[in-house]
């Protein structure tokens, strides 16, 4: 049986990578939704390739141009209040990976129609984890972190009872600070 999955932000690095992995093996994937704020071309393409039949364009004129498109039976919307509307029971998965702030309202309204959400957002899990949390456990939805970093502390800490930890440090790997030599780290 093929397993049903959402991506939020399939024209993003992560999406992009989701995408090809699906379509190496087509034939166990059907997907549902397809997500994207401005890059509806890129969108349409991966629909069509895909045969997803709902997407969402949240960028008020690339939904304005996805809709003078000839879809066929391709549903549009242009916010994040058409999930009722698309998903009639629980899916398998989704893949939450709209970059930024913008993901949280995205990523709590469809936990509650998924089993699974593997969530590729710091930002989303930093400001909004208790809100996340609330509806995974209302929900029974099983969390996936997927960025490295919180990826790691959660794996790190599944054993552990939360009276014994005290603190947890990550180190940098990345970030705006990759290339920085040791000495201008006076100047920061």
């Amino acid at each position: 049986m093929k397993k049903k999955i959402a991506i939020l932000g399939s024209t993003g690095s992560i999406g992009k990578t989701l995408i090809e992995i699906i379509k190496k093996d087509k034939k166990n994937f059907d997907v549902i939704l397809l997500t994207a704020d401005k890059n509806y071309k890129e969108i349409l393409k991966q629909a069509k390739i895909l045969k997803v039949k709902n997407l969402i364009i949240t960028d008020k004129k690339a939904y304005l141009n996805l809709s003078q498109n000839k879809l066929g039976n391709i549903k549009i919307f242009n916010n994040y209040d058409c999930f009722n509307k698309i998903f009639k029971k629980k899916i398998d998965y989704v893949m939450s990976s709209i970059s930024g702030i913008n993901g949280l309202i995205p990523t709590i309204k469809i936990i509650k129609f998924t089993k699974k959400i593997a969530i590729a957002n710091k930002e989303s899990i930093i400001c909004g984890w208790n809100l996340i949390q609330t509806q995974l456990k209302k929900n029974k939805t099983e969390f996936i972190p997927v960025d490295s970093e919180h990826f790691s502390i959660w794996y790190g800490l599944k054993n552990f009872k939360n009276d014994t930890l005290e603190k947890v440090i990550l180190t940098a790997s990345g970030g705006p600070f990759y290339k920085t030599s040791i000495n201008n780290f006076k100047k920061i």
